[in-house]
């Protein structure tokens, strides 16, 4: 099994908006950063090139939203296309799918935790999915390469 990265970014993908983790095996958790605005699928790449270029991140996770019975969906066949531009347009930087069923349900979850603890600004559910793929992927690392 290869070494785990050192900086990971992760997506959640979206058709107008993406969410966006980074994440660092240390603590293998992810930190919500903002979402990546999209037009139909396709982000906005100046602010992607904005996050690689301030992150450096050695590795990208993208989100893959199955159905329930595991099996692929429309999203899912979008969100592979979205992982094989990025890959493309970073070849020096693998990128890794993973599973995300429920992720957006646990984000959910956590910021109602955060808010009952915390007032202010919370994360997005976006980006906080992004974070449960992090932490997911850290977990059972799926490493083949889109």
């Amino acid at each position: 099994m290869p070494e785990l990265p050192e900086r990971v970014l992760a997506f959640d993908f979206g058709t107008k908006r993406m969410g966006v983790a980074s994440g660092q095996p240390i603590t293998a958790m992810g930190s919500p950063l903002a979402p990546v605005t999209a037009r139909d699928g396709i982000p906005d790449w100046d602010q992607v090139d904005a996050l690689v270029k301030l992150h450096r991140p050695q590795v990208f996770i993208v989100g893959n939203p199955l159905n329930m019975d595991g099996t692929v969906s429309e999203l899912s066949l979008r969100a592979l296309k979205f992982a094989r531009r990025l890959a493309a347009r970073y070849p020096e930087v693998p990128v890794y799918r993973q599973d995300e069923r429920l992720s957006t349900r646990a984000a959910r979850e956590t910021l109602a935790e955060v808010s009952q603890q915390r007032r202010g600004k919370l994360p997005s559910l976006d980006s906080t999915a992004a974070c449960h793929i992090v932490a997911s992927w850290f977990a059972e690392p799926n490493w083949t390469r889109v």
